[in-house]
């Protein structure tokens, strides 16, 4: 753990034992969530020639994943991250292997569709979730653990920006489904090398004997539900923005473009965010981030064109990584992240935002 004289900076977290080694391998498997909503989208509307499927698929892939996710949450606490993650991490891969290929050519079966769907999303790894409980096992000084949670938030962004573009890249020589294949090597190397990293092992072992010690339910009210709500707005937005540039007649780059303006923004407000001493307290700046988010999402709905949207859709962005920074950090001082409140309360956010539920 770090000591209180720590320098709180982003050079500082890094410098922590094993921090680099664990952090690179936790982006590379988010980097997956970074591609799977887009690409499965694709993957699903071009194999079936309709929309609806599609977020249909992808409302059951999320409902899966979210719901799901306080029993993935016990397994952790239960086993600890290396020996839980491992085998999600393997059932979630295959899984996403079977969908690529059986979305590989038009025609496929919608029912077969949502069935792997489903069993895919069960099995979603908490990758950020349990890199932040990481964070909180290494770090006890309060201003280095925001400047974690920060980083940590800026880079999650950084692969929402870098996953769409990845998809757009594929997507120009390949087969969508070719892209929901990367998603799978992805997510099971980061995980892996997650995983067998010293610093998680120190978790594992704490995991078995850590209690739920908190304050009162009324301290995760507010962060639960505005963590909640913006990965369920965020879900929506891909869809709706896929429909935008359909209209239009727009190719599917077009789509990866403004979703990566989002991140951008996104991933500059959260370090911008990490790099305040902040003087108003974080359940007061939470309502502020929240509005601000609903205000310039909504000004995004009057764009008239792809330019002006990317444009709204990164001042948008701005608001993202600070909500569920702020999130974070409220939940950690209601003690939630003990157990598996931890894996619950910031896994949730993370799994509307990366399988797009909201689309549905």
């Amino acid at each position: 753990m770090s000591a209180s004289s720590t320098r709180p900076s982003y050079a500082a977290v890094l410098r922590m034992p094993c921090a680099k080694r664990t952090f690179t391998a936790a982006v590379v498997g988010r980097l997956s969530y970074g591609m799977v909503s887009l690409t499965v989208m694709l993957a699903v509307s071009r194999a079936t020639g309709s929309y609806a499927v599609a977020g249909t698929v992808m409302a059951l892939f999320g409902a899966a994943s979210v719901f799901l996710t306080p029993l993935r949450a016990a397994l952790i606490d239960r086993h600890g991250p290396r020996r839980a993650l491992l085998p999600m991490a393997g059932l979630y891969a295959g899984l996403l292997g079977v969908l690529a290929a059986v979305g590989w050519r038009p025609g496929a079966p919608p029912a077969l569709l949502g069935v792997v769907a489903v069993a895919a999303g069960s099995c979603t790894p908490p990758l950020g979730a349990a890199m932040r409980a990481v964070w909180g096992e290494l770090i006890a000084d309060r201003r280095l653990l925001q400047r974690a949670y920060s980083l940590d938030g800026g880079a999650e962004e950084l692969t929402f920006v870098t996953g769409p573009l990845l998809v757009g890249l594929v997507v120009g020589f390949a087969p969508p489904a070719a892209g929901v294949a990367v998603s799978a090597v992805l997510v099971g190397a980061g995980t892996l090398g997650f995983a067998m990293s010293p610093a998680v092992r120190g978790v594992a072992v704490r995991a078995s004997r850590v209690r739920l010690r908190m304050r009162g339910w009324r301290g995760l009210l507010q962060p639960v539900v505005v963590a909640g709500g913006v990965g369920l707005a965020l879900g929506a937005v891909e869809l709706l923005v896929l429909a935008f540039a359909e209209q239009r007649q727009h190719g599917d780059d077009t789509v990866a473009w403004v979703l990566a303006a989002l991140s951008a923004g996104s991933a500059v407000g959260g370090l911008l965010n990490g790099a305040v001493n902040w003087r108003v307290s974080a359940r007061i700046r939470l309502p502020l981030l929240a509005v601000g988010l609903a205000l310039a999402l909504g000004a995004a709905g009057w764009a008239p064109g792809l330019v002006t949207l990317s444009a709204a859709m990164a001042v948008a962005g701005l608001f993202v990584a600070p909500a569920l920074t702020t999130s974070y950090l409220l939940a950690d001082e209601a003690g939630a992240w003990a157990g598996g409140c931890l894996l619950y309360t910031s896994d949730a956010a993370d799994d509307l935002r990366s399988v797009g539920v909201g689309g549905g």
